[in-house]
C-alpha cells in the first residue's frame, strides 16, 4: 500500500526471552536423572563460538505506534474537509473550462479530479478503511490490486502538474510557438495519454511490499520498486518543475530589466504555488522512504515509524491545499465558486418548497402584453 496506518493484524514475530548468559533450553533425554540442557547462544555470551552466534541473531520486538489514533483523526478531518472542497473546485473549474475553453483550465480540472481519486483511493480506502477500520484483515490479492489504483492515482496527479508546467513554460518562454501549437484538442489528448500512462505505471506496484511489514532486508525487487516510486513521483517531476520555473522566473526578470513591466499571470502564479507546495509536502516522505531502505526498518525503530506517519500526513495534505491557492490568486475563480454555491442553495431552496406552491416571477418581461402567454 502507498501509505498505510500503524495497525498490523499480522502475528508479531516471536520474541525469545533471555534471562542472561544462563538461559537454558530443555532437550530430550536425561543424564543421571537430570534433564539435559543446552545453553542458548546469546549475542554477548563469552563461552560461545562465533559460529553458533551467527546462527542465532537477536530478534527485536516490533516498534510501537507512538502516533496512536492521531493519524486516523487527521485523515478523517482531511477527507471530511478536502473531498467536498475538491468537488467544489471541480465544478468551478468545469464551468471556467466550458466558458473560456483554455487548455490551462482543463489541466487544472484534470489535476483536481486526480486529487479527488487520490483522496478516495488512498486516504479513504487505504488509510482509513483498510488500515484503521479493517486493520488490513483483507485478502492479499485485494490489497495488491488496491496498490495499483493508489499508485496510478498518485502518478496521474503528479504528471498532470508536469503537463501544466510544460504548458506554462511554453506560454511564457515561447509565446509564438505556444499560440500556434496550443489547442483544446491537444490538451485533451495529452491528459488522456498521461492518465493511461499513470494506470500502466501503477501495475508493477502490485508487488509493492508494505513498509510496515518489511521485517526482512529489502530484496532487489523491493529496491527497484521503491526507487521507481521516488523517481516517478518526486525526483523526475521536481527536476522538470525546477528547470521550467527557473526559466519562467529568468524570463520575467529579463522583461523587468528591459523596461517592460514583468507581468505574472494568474496561471503562472498558480503553477509556481502548486509546484512549490508539492516539493515541500512530499520531500519528507521521499527522505523517510530512502532512510528506511538503507538505514533502519520501520518495524524496529519507533522514530522511523513516527517519521513515516508524519511524512504520509504531509504528503496527503497536498491533495487539499490547491483550493486555497486558487482562491488566493484568482478573482475569477472566487467569483465562480460563489456562483456555484449560490446555484446549489437555490436548488436546495426550490427542492424544499411544497410541490403545490407556485413561484411567481418578481419581474415580468416588459415586452409581453397583458394576457399574452409565455
Amino acid at each position: 500500500m502507498l501509505g498505510g496506518s500503524c495497525r498490523d493484524p499480522q502475528k508479531k514475530p516471536q520474541v525469545t526471552q533471555h534471562s542472561g548468559p544462563r538461559s537454558m533450553r530443555l532437550e530430550g533425554g536425561e543424564t543421571d536423572g537430570q534433564p539435559r540442557v543446552t545453553p542458548l547462544p546469546t549475542p554477548n555470551g563469552s563461552g560461545l563460538s562465533q559460529e553458533l552466534e551467527s546462527h542465532w541473531p537477536e530478534i527485536q520486538e516490533r516498534s510501537p505506534c507512538v502516533a496512536g489514533v492521531i493519524p486516523v483523526i487527521y485523515y478523517s478531518i482531511l477527507l471530511g474537509l478536502g473531498l467536498p472542497v475538491n468537488l467544489l473546485t471541480t465544478v468551478a473549474l468545469g464551468r471556467l473550462a466550458a466558458r473560456t475553453r483554455k487548455p490551462s483550465y482543463y489541466y487544472l480540472l484534470a489535476l483536481t479530479a486526480s486529487d479527488v481519486v487520490t483522496q478516495v483511493v488512498i486516504v479513504f480506502v487505504g488509510f482509513l478503511l483498510q488500515g484503521a477500520v479493517l486493520a488490513r484483515e483483507v485478502p492479499q490479492a485485494v490489497v495488491r490490486t488496491a496498490n495499483i489504483l493508489q499508485f496510478a492515482a498518485n502518478h496521474a496527479s503528479v504528471w498532470i502538474a508536469v503537463l501544466l508546467t510544460v504548458d506554462r513554460y511554453s506560454a511564457m518562454c515561447h509565446p509564438l510557438h505556444h499560440r500556434a501549437a496550443s489547442s483544446l484538442g491537444r490538451a485533451r489528448r495529452a491528459i488522456a495519454i498521461v492518465l493511461s500512462a499513470a494506470l500502466l505505471t501503477g501495475i508493477p506496484f502490485y508487488w509493492w511490499l508494505d513498509v510496515w511489514r518489511d521485517t526482512d532486508p529489502p530484496s532487489t525487487l523491493d529496491k527497484v520498486l521503491k526507487w521507481a516510486h521516488c523517481l516517478t513521483v518526486y525526483f523526475i517531476p521536481c527536476g522538470v518543475f525546477l528547470v521550467a520555473n527557473s526559466a519562467i522566473i529568468c524570463r520575467l526578470r529579463r522583461r523587468g530589466q528591459s523596461g517592460l513591466r514583468p507581468r505574472v499571470g494568474k496561471s503562472t502564479a498558480i503553477l509556481l504555488g502548486i509546484t512549490t507546495l508539492f516539493a515541500l509536502l512530499w520531500a519528507p516522505r521521499i527522505f523517510v522512504m530512502l532512510y528506511h531502505l538503507y538505514v533502519a526498518p520501520v518495524h524496529r525503530d519507533w522514530r522511523v515509524h513516527l517519521a513515516l506517519d508524519v511524512a504520509n500526513m504531509a504528503a496527503m495534505l497536498n491533495t487539499a491545499v490547491n483550493f486555497g491557492l486558487y482562491c488566493f490568486v484568482s478573482k475569477t475563480f472566487r467569483a465562480t465558486v460563489r456562483e456555484v454555491i449560490q446555484d446549489a442553495r437555490l436548488v436546495c431552496t426550490l427542492g424544499a418548497r411544497p410541490e403545490d406552491m407556485v413561484v411567481e416571477p418578481v419581474l415580468k418581461p416588459p415586452e409581453l402584453l397583458k394576457g399574452a402567454e409565455l
